[in-house]
C-alpha cells in the first residue's frame, strides 16, 4: 500500500507542476492527458458534488440550485502524515493557505465568477484546487458541470449542448476514468451519466457507477438490482453512497459523523447489508485509488516513452534557441565568434550556392550592364556635326593634313567616358545586392535571433566593410575606363589606314548618295566625316567588348571576392579589444527569447525529476 500511496502521490505531484507550467494542452498528447485521472460525471441535482465532499471529508463545494459548478474544479487530493492540519491552495493563489473550508467555498464562488461574472453561463477553463489532509487518498477528481436537459432564464439557448461538450472533452480521453453519478430515486435508464459514459466508453472499461440518495427511494424499493449489477452490468462494480440530508447540511455535521452515519446506514440495512462491505465514499475513494493504480502501472512504459520522447524534443528546442551565455568573457567572446562564424556560413551560401541571392550578381552582369551600354548616346556624339565640331577644336589654328589624330582622340576620349555610368552603376548595383544578403543572413542565421544587438552589431560591421568595398571596386572600375582612355591601339588605326577604298559596282552609286546629303563644311567632305565617325565607333566598340570583361572581373574581385574572405574581419578586431561589459551587452538576449528559454527549462526539468521519480517508485 505505501508503494501505491507513493505512486499515485507522485502522479498527482507530477500533475500540479504540469498545470503550473501551461502543460496539459497543444499539439500531440501531453504530460498531463497521459497521465490517469478521474473526471466526476452527473446531471444536475444527482448528488455529484456530495459525493466530492464524502470523499474529501470535508464540506468545501458551493450550493445552490439550477448550475451551481459552471467551471470544471481540477481537485487534487493529497495525503499526508497523520496529525498534520488540513488545508487547501489554489493555484491562481498559490502562495495562500486556506485552513477554514468555508472560505474555499467562498473562493470557488469567487473565481468561477471572475470568468464567467455573475451569470449563470459557464466556462471551460478549469480552477485547480489541492487539499492536504490526513483523511483522503492520494487521487485527481475533476468535478464537470452537472448534465441539464433544458435552458432556464438567464442562460443561453446552447447551455445544453455546451455543457455535454465540455464533458465530453474530458471523459472522451482515454486516459480518463469516468466517475458516473446517479440517482437512485430515479429510473437509471434515463441517467444522463449512463447514457454519455457508454457512448465515450461502450466496452465500460473505464466506466465506475455510483448510485446516490439510496436513503430517499419510495418506501417498499430499493436499488439492489443496479447496485448487484443485474439491471446494468458495468465492467467495475458499482458503488452505493448515501450523502448528508439537507439537515445534516443546515446543522453542519461533520464530514467524518457523515462517514459513520453511511457506514451504519449499510451495515443494519436489510436490503444492503450484504453488501455494506463494499458500499460508502470511503470504499469508493479506496476503490478508486486501487484502480488508478493498477491503471498508473499499465500505462507507465507509455508515459515513460511520452517523457523521453518530450525531453529530446526540448533539449532540441534548447538547441535550437540556444543554451545560457556564460558570464566569463572568454566564453562570450567565444560565443559571440561561433555567432559570427554561423553568419558567415549562411551568408557565402547565398554567395556561392545552396541559398538564394548570389544569382542575382550574374543578373547584373549578364543583363543590366549590357543593357546599360546599348544604350550610350554615341549616335549623338558621332553625328558629323559633332565630329566636324572637335576634329576643328582639335586642329586649332592649323588644319589636319592626313589624318586627325587629335580629334580622333578626342572622340574616343569623349566616347569612352560614357562608360562611367553603367560601370559604377554595376558596382552600386552589386553593393546593394550584397546589403540585401547580408540582411537576409542575418535573419536567416537561427543562433543570432536570440541577440537582437549582436544582429545590429554584425550588420553595421558588415555594411561598414560592404561600403569600403564598394569605394574600392568603384574606384578600380573607373581607373579601367580611364585607362582605355588614355592609351590608344595605334595598330588598330593602322589597318584602318591599310583598308582599300570601297570600289565596285555599288561604288558610284554610294558616291551620288552621299553627294545628295550635305555639302562640304569648311574643307571636310561628309564621306571624309563618315568615315571618322566609323572608325572611332569601331574602336569604340572594341572597347567595349573589353570593359564588358573586364569591369564585372574587377567588381567580383573588390566586392563580392572581399565579402566572402574579410566581410567580419574588421569586426573580429574590434571585439578582441572589448571589455567584458560590453561583451556581456552584446549578448543581450530578446527578452521573451529569455522567457521562453526559462520556460522550456523549467519543463525540461519537470520531465527529466518526472523519469527519475517514476522509475524509483513504479518498480519497487
Amino acid at each position: 500500500m505505501a508503494t501505491m500511496t507513493s505512486l499515485i502521490g507522485l502522479i498527482n505531484k507530477i500533475q500540479r507542476a504540469c498545470t503550473i507550467l501551461g502543460d496539459h494542452g497543444g499539439e500531440g498528447l501531453s504530460l498531463w492527458e497521459a497521465l490517469p485521472s478521474v473526471a466526476v460525471v452527473g446531471g444536475q441535482s444527482s448528488g455529484k458534488s456530495s459525493v466530492l465532499e464524502s470523499v474529501v471529508g470535508r464540506d468545501f463545494l458551493p450550493r445552490g440550485s439550477g448550475i451551481v459548478t459552471r467551471r470544471p474544479l481540477v481537485l487534487q487530493l493529497h495525503k499526508t502524515e497523520e496529525g498534520q492540519q488540513e488545508y487547501a491552495e489554489f493555484l491562481h493563489a498559490p502562495r495562500k493557505r486556506f485552513t477554514d473550508f468555508a472560505a474555499v467555498r467562498k473562493e470557488i464562488s469567487d473565481e468561477t465568477d471572475r470568468i464567467t461574472g455573475k451569470t449563470k453561463q459557464i466556462s471551460n477553463v478549469p480552477i485547480h484546487l489541492s487539499i492536504y489532509s490526513p483523511n483522503v487518498v492520494n487521487l485527481t477528481l475533476i468535478d464537470l458541470p452537472g448534465l441539464t436537459k433544458v435552458a432556464v432564464e438567464g442562460q443561453s439557448e446552447t447551455i445544453v449542448e455546451d455543457i455535454e461538450n465540455m464533458v465530453r472533452s474530458y471523459v472522451e480521453k482515454p486516459n480518463c476514468i469516468i466517475l458516473a453519478i446517479s440517482p437512485a430515486n430515479q429510473d437509471i435508464a434515463t441517467s444522463d451519466a449512463i447514457k454519455l459514459a457508454k457512448e465515450v466508453d461502450p466496452s465500460g472499461e473505464r466506466t465506475f457507477g455510483v448510485l446516490t440518495k439510496l436513503d430517499l427511494m419510495d418506501k417498499g424499493t430499493n436499488a439492489a438490482d443496479v447496485l448487484e449489477g443485474r439491471q446494468y452490468r458495468l465492467q467495475h462494480p458499482w458503488v452505493g453512497i448515501v450523502n448528508r440530508s439537507q439537515a445534516d447540511i443546515n446543522k453542519n455535521v461533520d464530514m467524518i459523523v457523515a462517514r459513520k452515519k453511511e457506514r451504519e446506514y449499510f451495515e443494519t440495512s436489510p436490503e444492503y447489508g450484504h453488501l455494506a462491505h463494499k458500499m460508502g465514499s470511503e470504499y469508493l475513494a479506496k476503490l478508486l485509488s486501487q484502480h488508478l493504480e493498477i491503471v498508473i502501472r499499465q500505462k507507465i512504459p507509455s508515459i515513460i516513452a511520452l517523457i523521453n520522447k518530450t525531453i529530446d524534443e526540448l533539449n532540441a528546442e534548447l538547441d535550437r534557441i540556444g543554451r545560457p551565455i556564460s558570464v566569463d568573457s572568454g566564453a562570450q567572446l567565444y560565443t559571440i565568434l561561433e555567432m559570427c562564424r554561423a553568419f558567415d556560413k549562411v551568408f557565402r551560401e547565398h554567395l556561392e550556392g545552396g541559398r538564394p541571392g548570389g544569382d542575382r550578381i550574374n543578373g547584373v552582369f549578364d543583363h543590366q550592364l549590357p543593357a546599360a551600354l546599348k544604350k550610350l548616346p554615341f549616335d549623338r556624339h558621332l553625328t558629323l556635326n559633332n565630329v566636324q565640331r572637335v576634329v576643328t577644336e582639335a586642329d586649332g589654328y592649323q588644319p589636319h593634313l592626313i589624318a586627325p589624330e587629335q580629334g580622333y582622340r578626342r572622340l574616343i576620349e569623349g566616347s569612352i567616358s560614357y562608360f562611367k555610368g553603367p560601370a559604377e552603376a554595376s558596382v552600386d548595383a552589386v553593393h546593394f545586392i550584397l546589403k540585401e544578403l547580408v540582411r537576409k543572413s542575418i535573419s536567416e542565421t537561427e543562433e543570432l535571433k536570440r541577440f537582437p544587438t549582436l544582429q545590429s552589431d554584425i550588420a553595421a560591421s558588415a555594411n561598414e566593410s560592404l561600403e569600403r568595398f564598394r569605394d574600392e571596386s568603384r574606384k578600380t572600375v573607373l581607373r579601367l575606363v580611364d585607362m582605355e582612355a588614355s592609351y590608344i591601339t595605334v595598330e588598330f588605326f593602322r589597318k584602318i589606314n591599310d583598308e582599300p577604298n570601297r570600289t565596285g559596282p555599288n561604288a558610284e552609286k554610294e558616291k551620288e548618295k552621299e553627294k545628295r546629303k550635305d555639302k562640304f563644311l569648311d574643307n571636310f567632305s561628309d564621306n571624309h566625316l563618315r568615315k571618322i565617325a566609323s572608325n572611332v565607333s569601331s574602336y569604340i566598340q572594341m572597347i567595349l567588348d573589353t570593359l564588358k570583361n573586364s569591369i564585372p572581373k574587377a567588381v567580383v574581385y573588390c566586392q563580392v571576392r572581399e565579402a566572402r574572405r574579410s566581410l567580419l574581419n574588421q569586426f573580429y578586431v574590434q571585439v578582441g579589444k572589448r571589455e567584458k561589459e560590453q561583451l556581456s551587452a552584446m549578448l543581450d538576449e530578446d527578452p521573451v527569447l529569455m522567457e521562453k528559454r526559462v520556460q522550456i527549462a523549467k519543463r525540461l526539468e519537470l520531465y527529466k525529476q518526472a523519469r527519475d521519480d517514476i522509475d524509483a517508485v513504479a518498480w519497487k
